[in-house]
């Protein structure tokens, strides 16, 4: 097998202070995998290092075929684009449509051809059911909607592997639910991997999956239920 994530006997620091020590993590393509933990203990620091805004000093990592000891500010760019995150907060621009969202995104990542550009919009809006939405302007939209919109974003390059951060966080449950099976379907149906940081263990039970968790400076494997 080809892990998509390849961590070996890595120290992560938020600046100067250790955050986590030793971690040693291999995600396969198309994994699906949970990653929990208290609050402030290193659940976002390592999804940081994993998309490259967190600097790699030690240890040997290597992320959808990127060596991370070997990132700098010119290099991340290349990293991210083969990555999608998603984020609880959504981050979308409040100032333009849905399509234009997303158009911001594949202009930023090098995208050129307009027809080229309207063809992938429509597409990843269709995988997360708002073909008819791309006019919308976030506010008019639900929690639900603008995660889905968030998702979208996340598929616009085709990516490797999708970090998603507390994703339900600002759902309800029901909401959660949906997001969770677009989620799983991703995964699946794309072979993309997905590494999901979560505190609601309601998610974890709906959908049991792999989980890892990091407590007291270190990354524990707690479970390899893969759910099917």
């Amino acid at each position: 097998m080809n892990p998509i994530v390849e961590l070996r006997n890595v120290n992560i620091y938020q600046g100067d202070h250790l955050v986590l020590s030793n971690v040693n993590l291999s995600v396969e393509q198309g994994e699906f995998v949970f990653l929990i933990g208290k609050t402030g203990a290193g659940k976002s620091s390592l999804l940081k290092t994993l998309y490259g805004e967190l600097p790699l000093t030690n240890g040997e990592a290597m992320v959808a075929g990127f060596d991370l000891r070997e990132m700098n500010w010119k290099k991340v760019p290349f990293l991210r684009r083969s990555l999608g995150v998603v984020f609880q907060d959504f981050q979308l621009l409040t100032d333009r449509s849905v399509y234009d969202n997303l158009l911001f995104v594949l202009k930023a990542t090098g995208w050129k051809d307009k027809a080229l550009m309207d063809d992938k919009i429509k597409d990843v809006l269709s995988k997360v059911g708002l073909q008819s939405k791309g006019f919308k302007m976030p506010y008019e939209m639900s929690g639900g909607e603008q995660q889905r919109v968030d998702i979208a974003r996340a598929l616009l390059n085709s990516p490797k592997l999708i970090l998603a951060d507390e994703p339900t966080g600002n759902l309800d449950p029901e909401t959660s639910d949906e997001i969770m099976t677009l989620l799983r379907q991703v995964c699946a149906e794309y072979n993309t991997a997905v590494i999901m940081a979560t505190h609601d263990f309601g998610v974890i039970k709906n959908f049991p999956a792999r989980t890892i968790k990091t407590e007291e400076g270190r990354l524990q494997e707690l479970s390899q239920t893969t759910a099917g």
